[in-house]
């Protein structure tokens, strides 16, 4: 039986140049399709976030965020429990971050701004102190960069259908079999991810892996579990792939990720 499209909420403008939300989600909640009139940086203090878009997926873990520019519609999933802040900024304050979405780091000040105006609410520049406060969050947010925890979504009909085979089966299919399944060859294939995400089909599946055992690893996953489920062979290549990408083991991404929550904690409360 077909299921009907859920159609894309559309949220209500804010009045503020800067509205914050501040929300506890548990594992498995998911926000449907909506849009805001506002640019939106949605940040992670605890937990993985995965945002989508008509365009692709983005995966924001424990101390990053994800940019999402005005009127762009998206839906997240939660993997385990998350702790969300959001900021809502007028359309075009920042300049400098791009008119697509895209996945920031968030160094210890911008963090640590982020969750001081969240605990505002609203900042308006008629307040000589929230104005000064508006220009050293857009002053940080225009030096941050981007990481590339990205999968974008190819159109292209036999690309797309082997992007849907790849997220069916993570494991050591043959690209080559996968091409040819979905009805062109893998040269061609190749040539329109290219085209269309800027990655080879490889390192579009690589991503895909990547992003998979962010999600089952905030979920409270073993390590062994995420590797295999994640199509790994062994949690030695998943490892070494998982510290290529983001600098660090998975262990310690993570450990580094609650003791930095629990320093902050400990600092508000003294």
């Amino acid at each position: 039986m077909s299921q009907k499209r859920q159609p894309v909420i559309e949220c209500p403008k804010q009045p503020s140049a800067v509205t914050t939300l501040t929300y506890e989600f548990v594992h498995g909640h998911v926000i449907p399709a909506h849009f805001h009139h506002e640019d939106q940086l949605v940040y992670a203090c605890r937990g993985v976030m995965t945002v989508r878009t008509g365009s692709g997926i983005w995966v924001v873990p424990p101390q990053r965020a994800v940019w999402i520019p005005a009127r762009t519609p998206h839906g997240i999933r939660m993997s385990g429990a998350v702790s969300m802040r959001t900021l809502y900024l007028r359309p075009g304050i920042v300049p400098a971050l791009p008119r697509t979405c895209c996945v920031l780091n968030v160094p210890a000040l911008l963090q640590e701004l982020i969750i001081h105006v969240c605990t505002i609410g609203k900042l308006s520049r008629k307040s000589k102190s929230q104005a000064h406060l508006i220009e050293v969050l857009i002053d940080q947010l225009e030096i941050v960069r981007t990481v590339a925890l990205q999968l974008p979504s190819p159109t292209d009909v036999r690309a797309a259908r082997v992007a849907a085979m790849l997220r069916r089966n993570l494991g050591h299919a043959s690209l080559q079999a996968v091409c040819r399944h979905a009805g062109a060859s893998k040269r061609t294939i190749e040539r329109i991810f290219l085209q269309e995400t800027k990655l080879s089909v490889g390192k579009w599946r690589q991503q895909l892996r990547l992003l998979r055992s962010l999600e089952l690893l905030a979920a409270g996953e073993k390590i062994s579990y995420a590797a295999l489920e994640a199509g790994y062979s062994t949690p030695s290549a998943f490892v070494a792939m998982f510290r290529k990408a983001l600098g660090t083991t998975p262990r310690r991404y993570f450990e580094n990720s609650l003791q930095a929550n629990s320093t902050r904690a400990s600092a508000r409360s003294h």
